[in-house]
């Protein structure tokens, strides 16, 4: 059943110019403090209380990015992320009281982009914000070619679809983005630091076992064997080069 929008839900984001920021969270004290230090910060700001809502604000308002709470009444955050990526690949920052490793994985392997456990530094959330904004201008920036066949594997750039022996993949949003950064160099070696700071950031440049976990999921869905990869070839202490298959 599609959602719906409230009359006058288009005027909160009038600005077209501004950065949207969709804040989900059920603690009314933290919901306005999070929606005061954003717009402080220079973002435009609309908010939820629970997944269902903000699932709504989605459709309505189209934010350029979520923070995201996970213990929330009616549909939580893991719920609702999971119903968001069959839709949308907005930005998502989880941010839960949820802190162990097992939800941090959950919710990275359901496409969220980043998670910062409470209790936070606001300031380590803002800079976490911008990081994601700076991929995201970059990204507009970069010409991407339309499509590109890679053996069994084809993608659509412009549709963001990855068809392998010609069924579709679902990609997480950290998938595809690198993905994207491996295909359009295609035969170049991509370093460590350069993947990471291009998908996640700089501030995530040394994290290489990240980088190598997320490969590894990327491997998989490409059906590109992990122990004899014809696609993503790994370049020891260095870095990655996609290559086209041999015949």
């Amino acid at each position: 059943m599609p959602l719906s929008c409230s009359e006058n839900s288009w005027f909160v984001n009038s600005d077209v110019n501004r950065f949207c920021v969709l804040v989900v969270e059920d603690e009314p004290r933290i919901l306005n403090f999070l929606r005061s230090k954003l717009k402080a910060s220079g973002y435009e700001v609309i908010t939820a209380s629970n997944g269902l809502e903000a699932l709504e604000q989605v459709h309505c308002q189209e934010p350029d990015l979520i923070v995201l709470d996970i213990v929330m009444p009616k549909m939580n955050g893991f719920e609702m992320l999971k119903e968001l990526r069959t839709f949308s690949p907005v930005p998502v920052i989880i941010l839960s009281a949820k802190g162990g490793d097992i939800d941090k994985i959950k919710g990275l392997g359901l496409g969220a982009d980043d998670y910062l456990p409470k209790p936070f530094n606001p300031d380590e959330l803002v800079a976490r914000i911008e990081a994601v904004r700076r991929r995201l201008d970059l990204r507009e920036e970069r010409k991407i070619p339309e499509f590109l066949s890679l053996g069994d594997v084809n993608i659509d750039f412009k549709s963001h679809k990855v068809i392998v022996n010609g069924v579709e993949k679902y990609l997480t949003r950290i998938e595809w983005l690198l993905l994207n950064d491996l295909a359009r160099n295609t035969g170049r070696l991509m370093t460590y630091e350069e993947l990471l700071t291009r998908v996640w950031g700089p501030e995530y440049r040394d994290d290489v076992q990240l980088l190598r976990t997320w490969v590894s999921r990327l491997r998989y869905k490409l059906g590109d064997k992990t122990n004899h990869p014809k696609l993503i070839q790994t370049i020891p202490k260095t870095g990655y080069i996609l290559k086209q298959p041999n015949p």
